[in-house]
């Protein structure tokens, strides 16, 4: 398939819906090397990536499921079954967990927002270089993405962030269209 009938008709399998086989090692490292083939303004690669594989993938969701229940009671509520059966199952479905770190600083000529931006697109390849070997790819944050513990058990220092968990493997459905931006509805003409 050409690149413009891929990009025209790429979609999101939900993680529910991926299974293995995932990647094997050559394929993960060909994925990895794909996606980091992006714009990077001064070639700092402000990115890393943290796999999650394995049995690793359900203490990663227990993990998760702990610090979601002390996080409800620091709040003073009860979570539901729903919201325990979700974060419990949520790096179990697909082979491949990848954590996209950014790993953007202070830079005297590069600002912070283009490191944030080279991540992103780093992001993005990583759903295409997915897709080009086979697999499907689904980019998801949640408030897991967010939390300072599940981020300092997953190693983060610093100012490091998490710009996404990408989820990796087969798809067990088809793709689902949802609604598009129309583009002259986004886009506008300058002049002065």
């Amino acid at each position: 398939m050409d690149l413009k009938t891929y990009l025209s008709s790429r979609r999101t399998i939900p993680s529910a819906h991926l299974s293995g086989p995932g990647p094997d090692q050559q394929q993960c490292n060909d994925i990895l090397t794909l996606a980091s083939r992006t714009p990077d303004h001064g070639k700092l690669a402000p990115w890393r990536f943290i796999l999650v594989t394995g049995t690793e993938r359900q203490a990663l969701s227990d993990f998760c499921v702990a610090r979601q229940k002390a996080i409800a009671q620091d709040e003073g509520r009860t979570l539901t079954e729903a919201e325990i059966d979700k974060t419990a199952t949520t790096f179990t479905k697909a082979p491949l967990i990848v954590v996209l770190v950014s790993t953007a600083v202070e830079h005297p000529k590069i600002p912070l927002w283009e490191q944030e931006l080279a991540a992103g697109a780093v992001g993005m390849n990583l759903l295409h270089a997915s897709n080009a070997l086979g697999f499907s790819a689904q980019w998801l944050s949640a408030w897991m993405a967010y939390d300072p513990k599940v981020c300092a058990k997953l190693g983060l220092t610093g100012t490091e962030r998490i710009a996404g968990f990408f989820h990796i493997g087969t798809p067990q459905e088809g793709p689902v269209e949802r609604a598009r931006p129309d583009v002259s509805d986004i886009t506008t003409h300058w002049s002065t």
